[in-house]
């Protein structure tokens, strides 16, 4: 597999540089092609405005036209063209950052943000006429992973955990960024306690994260429903049939 690793953390010397460098060396050992994307490192711009797009400082700003226009001419600044032609040569992603307030960090969003752009990511016009999303956006085919460390205990990230269960907290992520353009989430990597790791649950979460990797061609995403797959109707609300009597982030898989 090619594999886009994508790090967003200021360090390279903490626990998720380490686990990081565990990781590509798997990928290396199992004979994965890997790329690395470290924000950080490269001093992502993690702000979208008006020089993404070629400059239209003398019009309004409206961000989707301007992305997809300058995506269609070749006018997208040469940061965001280099990730998406990462992308583009990837089975696979993976998506490594601590959790900061229940979410990456601001320079993984800016990432999204600026490289996920209306015609590239999403917004592509399918054969039917309809706008493949949900399962069958512009990244259609690819993978995606997430590896992040968490402070708390992982009881507090459980199904009745005060945090919220894991996959419930990203699944802004999992299903509104991976799955709306078409990539299949594979369920999270988390190492918990990340704090208070002591060396053996230092080799404990690098193990776990080798087992990960090992399985990644192969392991079963997280299944959710496709937005064409007659499970929603035309207001995009899931049908009675599927769920009954559910509500949440949980019905829609």
């Amino acid at each position: 597999m090619k594999v886009l690793w994508i790090f967003a953390h200021p360090e390279q010397r903490s626990l998720n540089g380490s686990l990081m460098a565990e990781g590509l060396r798997t990928l290396d050992a199992l004979g994965h092609e890997h790329r690395v994307s470290d924000l950080y490192a490269m001093g992502w711009k993690a702000t979208v405005d008006a020089d993404d797009f070629g400059g239209f400082s003398r019009e309004r700003l409206f961000v989707g036209a301007a992305q997809e226009r300058a995506h269609a001419s070749g006018a997208l600044c040469a940061d965001i063209v280099g990730e998406q032609e990462k992308i583009a040569w990837a089975d696979a992603l993976v998506f490594q950052f601590p959790l900061w307030w229940f979410g990456p960090p601001a320079i993984l969003k800016g990432w999204f943000d600026r490289v996920l752009v209306q015609g590239f990511g999403f917004g592509l016009a399918g054969p039917d006429g309809r706008t493949p999303r949900y399962g069958d956006g512009g990244l259609a085919g690819k993978r995606a992973l997430i590896v992040t460390s968490v402070g708390a205990r992982e009881s507090g990230f459980g199904p009745r955990g005060i945090h919220g269960h894991l996959e419930e907290v990203l699944f802004p992520l999992l299903h509104g960024t991976f799955w709306y353009t078409g990539m299949a989430a594979l369920p999270p990597f988390a190492v918990y306690g990340a704090d208070r790791l002591t060396a053996a649950g230092h080799a404990r979460a690098a193990e776990g994260l080798r087992e990960r990797l090992r399985t990644l061609p192969t392991a079963r995403p997280l299944p959710y429903r496709h937005e064409n797959g007659g499970a929603y109707d035309e207001d995009l609300v899931l049908r009675p049939g599927f769920a009954p009597g559910r509500s949440g982030v949980g019905v829609h898989r």
